[in-house]
């Protein structure tokens, strides 16, 4: 089966979600019954796996534990012309699947990310308030650092085109993988849309996966990691900017005593200023040759990506 005439794969990363998986398979194949879905177990201990066989999906049991290594797994393993991935929680509305992979066709996209929106009666228990403020601000620095205009960078809702999955080398391990995969279209330059999206409260019984300070911990070293390895003349050249500032600083009244008594009395304040000012150097440095091997690296991410043929042209749905 095919929608507009393209394979469109549901993928669904779960932990531990027994109570949830069934209504998440029952609802995406009600909203679109062509969809193939793949549940990818990441080391359930309750009846996940059993419960999405029962119900129809492809189970494949992954190992290495973490989203990411899940997400890894899945560009690996699964070949299709469009990828809708969704957490395996049914917090997200799955009647959106249509508009999502709808607006990556028509306007030849290469990843739509459903925005979280929670209505009043349900926003304290779907989506905790310091959640929403982590949220804005992680986006925020990404946005700051790397450009673009995404709403919500840590939705778990998005549908992918097959050349961008494929040539995305993913390499984090856990929750931060929706940063990567943000970084990545960012820095690929392709062309990507949002879709406002209901979210909803987890079913009774079901707990979050999601440590508020270790993934926030996790997700804020992955952005300061991407920060260093994808603009490094950005990085090293800040580095360089306070060193040289600060060895300024300490040389301003060792040269207005050498103005007014033609010495210098603080010698090893002179010799900090020195070094100072070649660490700076060699930072700016560090960050020209750096700029150019990323530059490299993004040329060779580009021709991975263009290797795969763009989506086919899609029937009237």
């Amino acid at each position: 089966m095919s929608y507009r005439g393209l394979h469109v794969a549901l993928i669904v990363p779960c932990y531990n979600e027994e109570i949830a998986i069934a209504k998440v398979i029952s609802d995406f194949r009600r909203s679109m019954p062509s969809l193939e879905i793949y549940v990818f177990d990441n080391n359930s201990t309750d009846r996940t796996k059993d419960i999405a066989t029962r119900e129809g999906a492809a189970v494949i049991h992954v190992a290495l534990p973490g989203k990411g290594n899940v997400v890894r797994r899945i560009a690996a393993d699964v070949d299709a012309d469009i990828y809708v991935m969704v957490d395996g929680d049914a917090t997200y509305d799955a009647t959106a699947v249509v508009s999502m992979v709808d607006k990556l066709i028509d306007e030849k996209l290469d990843m739509v990310v459903g925005c979280r929106q929670t209505a009043p009666d349900v926003s304290a228990a779907a989506y905790r308030s310091g959640h929403q403020w982590g949220n804005r601000l992680f986006t925020q620095m990404v946005l700051r650092i790397f450009g673009g205009s995404f709403t919500d960078m840590l939705s778990g809702y998005r549908v992918f085109s097959k050349r961008f999955l494929k040539s995305t080398p993913i390499l984090s391990r856990g929750f931060e993988i929706e940063t990567e995969l943000t970084v990545s279209a960012l820095e690929l330059r392709v062309p990507y849309g949002e879709i406002m999206t209901p979210y909803g409260a987890r079913l009774e019984g079901s707990e979050s996966k999601l440590s508020t300070y270790k993934d926030g911990l996790r997700i804020s070293w992955a952005i300061f990691r991407l920060f260093i390895c994808e603009r490094p003349l950005a990085f090293f050249g800040i580095g360089a900017l306070l060193l040289a500032m600060l060895a300024i600083l300490l040389a301003i009244p060792i040269f207005s005593e050498y103005l007014a008594i033609g010495l210098v009395p603080r010698l090893p304040t002179a010799l900090l200023c020195a070094s100072l000012m070649i660490c700076a150097g060699l930072s700016f440095l560090a960050g020209l040759i750096l700029d150019n091997v990323v530059r490299g690296r993004q040329e060779v991410k580009r021709l991975a990506y263009l290797a795969y043929s763009p989506l086919p042209m899609a029937k009237d749905s």
